[in-house]
């Protein structure tokens, strides 16, 4: 990939950063929609056949959650990051040390607020739990990305990238 801006872009770091942590916080997210799942759709505690299925998986391939992430690694940046390139932080830090700790924090702040919406919990479900052998993701990511969408009002367009929607 050509880089057009500075090595020390703060987004190139921001994206470093997003990337090296991009397994550790999709097990969080994954982990954290089954507990909200279960809580919200068998609040008695019934073992039935759904429920043992999404307790005893195991979940270590996070592929098919992959584009997801990037979409929203890509909306942080446009949304908290996009007015500076260059930034001087005075607190004596790093700037990766300072994104390591933004980043996840406002992943899991959003992984909160998603599981709130049914859609969000059954396309994760469907994309780690109930994912068949012979299932295409496309169906699934769709709705994940017309979420995003939705949820942060920003259109993804593969020309310009990111832009806001205006909202009437």
């Amino acid at each position: 990939m050509h880089r057009k801006f500075f090595p020390r872009d703060k987004n190139y770091v921001l994206e470093q950063v997003q990337v090296s942590l991009e397994n550790n916080l999709l097990q969080y997210m994954v982990d954290y929609v089954k507990v909200a799942y279960l809580l919200r759709f068998n609040p008695l505690g019934i073992v039935d056949e759904t429920t043992l299925r999404i307790q005893e998986h195991p979940t270590s391939n996070y592929d098919h959650l992959h584009e997801f992430y990037l979409l929203l690694a890509g909306v942080y940046r446009f949304k908290y990051y996009s007015d500076n390139q260059l930034e001087f932080i005075f607190d004596g830090r790093d700037p990766h040390e300072k994104y390591q700790d933004e980043w996840p924090a406002m992943f899991r702040q959003w992984t909160k607020e998603f599981c709130r919406h049914e859609q969000f919990l059954r396309a994760i479900l469907e994309l780690t739990v109930f994912y068949p052998e012979d299932y295409t993701p496309q169906m699934a990511g769709l709705r994940l990305s017309s979420f995003i969408t939705k949820f942060f009002e920003v259109k993804i367009d593969s020309q310009k990238g990111l832009t806001r929607i205006r909202v009437a």
